[in-house]
């Protein structure tokens, strides 16, 4: 887990043991706790392509996850297009990702091994954390991640 999501889950098991461990949902400001910046990729993968992408991808997401201010990452797959992906990745910060990676020699690996997989290739947004909310369970968990 990201220290975001190890910072929600302190703070939602906190919440859970005061409210006695009733089912609740809360609203939580992490933000006052960590700040993260997550890219957003759209991938669209070329046809019948999808396969070897996934597998070429275990391996590439070894050198992002070696970066410098790297968080975490999630590799979804679109149930509505089979070609189609969402890629998140956690950031410290903005530059962690702009100018640590992106400009550094691991990129060039990673887009020698990605890159050829796209079309159209994709545009790469990122985004601030605004609002969350975790929906607790009927019990505590007894599994504290900090």
């Amino acid at each position: 887990f990201s220290k975001l999501w190890k910072n929600t889950y302190r703070i939602a098991n906190r919440a859970l043991h005061m409210t006695k461990y009733r089912r609740c949902a809360l609203s939580l400001d992490v933000k006052a706790e960590i700040t993260m910046i997550l890219e957003v990729a759209i991938l669209n993968v070329r046809t019948g392509e999808s396969r070897i992408f996934e597998q070429i991808f275990t391996q590439a997401q070894d050198i992002i996850s070696s970066m410098p201010g790297y968080a975490s990452h999630q590799l979804h797959r679109c149930l509505e297009s089979q070609d189609k992906y969402l890629l998140l990745v956690q950031w410290q910060r903005l530059e962690d990702h702009t100018i640590g990676f992106r400009q550094s020699q691991q990129y060039q690996e990673w887009r020698r091994l990605l890159h050829h997989f796209y079309e159209p290739f994709p545009t790469v947004e990122h985004y601030e954390l605004v609002s969350t909310m975790v929906s607790l369970p009927d019990h505590r968990i007894d599994h504290p991640l900090v």
